[in-house]
């Protein structure tokens, strides 16, 4: 057994060993299991990629990701497993928040469950969704069931997959007269998304239930909820996924005077700037979002610089 201290080595490692980016050239995907990726790291760890910007080198390099399709084995191909955000600059609706909710401040979301919870009180879903009523119902790890579906290759191929129980977890679900709602929330900001945590969770309860199984993916950073709502046109077909809406919401006044800018202005210390590297963002709103994960718990040098 080989321990590395990085999911970039362990996979390097796992890649030599297993000729994967070979067998994948000859037959176009290929099959791991939990056990010999925990010979080198623990897969848990090794498996999480919510976005592409987390994905490994070697998985960039070859335009690779993976997938799992039960509980101990994953499937890596050069398939097309995630979806960009739409990026626009939306009105911003405030809401109101309870004033006898004492066990949440609105001023101090740290967590995602806390952040879907607030979505609730505060009533942003049954707004977004335009459904009264709602209650929460499903939520936390469970199996997916079994089922099959295509998924697009980059070469355009499609590929077809088998899942049978893999695990998912669910960070919401509420469900009213006309639907049941599954949400995926982070409280991070990305470029895209992991379609699986949407499309593994619809399968689920599509076949559970004779209602409209609708889906969300709800992402809070900077006093913001941005909610977006998306559907597959085609039940079999992973890539078939559409946005059908997405709103931004805030709790906080968020309106900026040009006393709040004077303030600022006054109140800051000017220094020179070091000479050790300094961490740079291309988007504001990423600074803030660090900001807002370092102050939820403590964070490793390596959670730091991979965010």
């Amino acid at each position: 057994m080989l321990r590395c201290n990085n999911n970039q080595e362990a996979w390097e490692k796992i890649f030599e060993k297993y000729k994967i980016v070979e067998k994948i050239l000859e037959q176009g995907y290929f099959i791991i299991t939990s056990k010999q990726i925990n010979d080198y790291r623990e897969a848990r760890l090794m498996t999480k990629f919510d976005n592409s910007a987390t994905l490994p080198d070697i998985f960039k390099k070859n335009n690779f990701s993976i997938l799992p399709i039960n509980r101990g084995s994953y499937i890596i191909s050069n398939f097309k497993v995630y979806e960009k955000f739409e990026t626009n600059n939306k009105e911003i609706y405030k809401i109101d928040f309870p004033e006898y909710i004492r066990s949440i401040d609105f001023n101090n979301i740290t967590s995602e469950s806390i952040a879907v919870n607030s979505a609730y009180i505060t009533k942003i879903l049954e707004d977004f969704l335009e459904e009264e009523g709602l209650v929460p119902t499903v939520n936390g790890r469970m199996g997916s069931g079994d089922f099959k579906f295509n998924i697009l290759r980059n070469d355009k191929d499609s590929l077809e997959i088998s899942v049978e129980s893999s695990q998912i977890e669910i960070d919401g679900g509420y469900e009213g007269v006309e639907s049941l709602t599954l949400i995926e929330a982070k409280n991070y900001i990305s470029d895209d998304f992991m379609v699986r945590q949407l499309y593994y969770p619809y399968r689920l309860w599509k076949e559970k239930i004779n209602k409209p199984v609708r889906t969300i993916y709800l992402v809070y950073s900077n006093g913001i909820f941005n909610v977006y709502e998306y559907e597959f046109k085609n039940l079999n077909d992973y890539n078939s996924i559409s946005l059908v809406k997405s709103k931004r919401y805030s709790i906080e006044d968020t309106e900026i005077e040009i006393n709040d800018i004077q303030n600022v202005l006054s109140g800051t210390k000017i220094i020179n700037e070091p000479e050790i590297s300094f961490p740079q963002a291309d988007k504001f709103d990423r600074i803030i979002n660090l900001c807002e994960l370092l102050q939820e718990e403590f964070r490793t040098k390596g959670y730091i610089t991979e965010n």
